[in-house]
């Protein structure tokens, strides 16, 4: 017995030390991961397993991948998925050209102004999404009160109802991100822009390089991280799409705007559908990941860090 009491004292002391040394650290970490076993991983778990289901609330019965094969013959699902392909399509790319673009204009002002834009294209982020939709849903007034019918009453135009009607209702959601949303991806640019060494400058203008060159082999390269950074975040927030199709219209005229996201909220807390709604919002999980996979593989095999 005495060897086996010496061997355990050097394993208590060596524990008793590393407690004290880490114990702190270890317990101020132990809170946010608690926080997370218990109100990310345990929820989406629950729901992997309530998509195999017919959810209820007394008593659920499972019934394999029958929530998958019905979602995959909806015809609703399909074109909410379109629609979101299609609102992605034609805002990811649009607004990170309209980002660089007046990220670019603005490098080239004094501080001051700089401080100014900065702020002034910042303050829409901080707005709520929900003040955003209310604002201009008011804009999309179909009647002449509307701001952009008042603009269309100049030129002699009747007044369009812009989330009314099916050719329209998409392109109005797709012309909010437009005109705002551009705020966070300027700063990331500006803070992309200064950290170029001003000597790869200095040296391409003791080469004579013209400025689309240095453009074209200088500032552009050094900013596809930025680039490929807001082109992945665009995708998963774009594919994520809800408020203001929620608040402004519903997913409507006709589906015409209705999103795959908004699609799993109508399914979950309109129809009580819960495992549909998890089978649906997995399948987005899945369409976004193999996306994110894409998008770093194809890329980021040239991006200088």
């Amino acid at each position: 017995m005495q060897p086996s009491i010496a061997q355990s004292t050097p394993t208590r002391s060596r524990f008793t030390q590393f407690w004290r040394e880490y114990g702190w650290a270890y317990l101020f970490i132990s809170v946010p991961v608690i926080l997370f076993l218990l109100f990310t991983l345990y929820p989406v778990l629950s729901a992997f397993v309530m998509s195999f289901q017919e959810y209820g609330i007394m008593k659920s019965k499972w019934i394999g991948g029958a929530n998958y094969s019905r979602l995959f013959t909806d015809d609703v699902f399909w074109k909410s998925m379109k629609n979101t392909a299609v609102f992605t399509l034609f805002t990811v790319p649009v607004n990170i050209i309209i980002t660089f673009v007046l990220a670019y204009l603005i490098y080239q002002m004094k501080t001051k102004w700089q401080t100014f834009f900065k702020a002034a294209l910042y303050l829409p982020s901080v707005a709520s999404g929900v003040t955003l939709s209310l604002v201009w849903l008011a804009m999309f007034d179909p009647t002449s009160g509307g701001l952009f019918n008042r603009v269309l009453g100049l030129f002699g135009l009747e007044p369009v109802i812009w989330l009314g009607q099916s050719s329209t209702a998409l392109f109005s959601l797709m012309l909010m991100t437009y005109l705002g949303s551009h705020g966070s991806g300027i700063i990331l640019y500006l803070a992309a822009m200064g950290g170029i060494p001003k000597s790869l400058y200095e040296a391409a203008d003791i080469d004579h390089a013209s400025a689309w060159t240095q453009f074209s082999k200088i500032t552009w390269p050094l900013l596809k991280p930025t680039t490929l950074y807001l082109l992945v975040t665009g995708v998963i927030m774009s594919f994520q799409v809800f408020i203001s199709v929620y608040l402004m219209t519903q997913g409507g005229p006709n589906f015409a705007t209705t999103t795959i996201a908004y699609l799993i909220y109508e399914t979950a807390f309109v129809f009580y559908e819960f495992g549909l709604a998890s089978a649906q919002s997995f399948v987005l999980a899945a369409v976004i990941i193999i996306i994110s996979i894409i998008q770093f593989k194809y890329f980021s095999t040239d991006i200088e860090y």
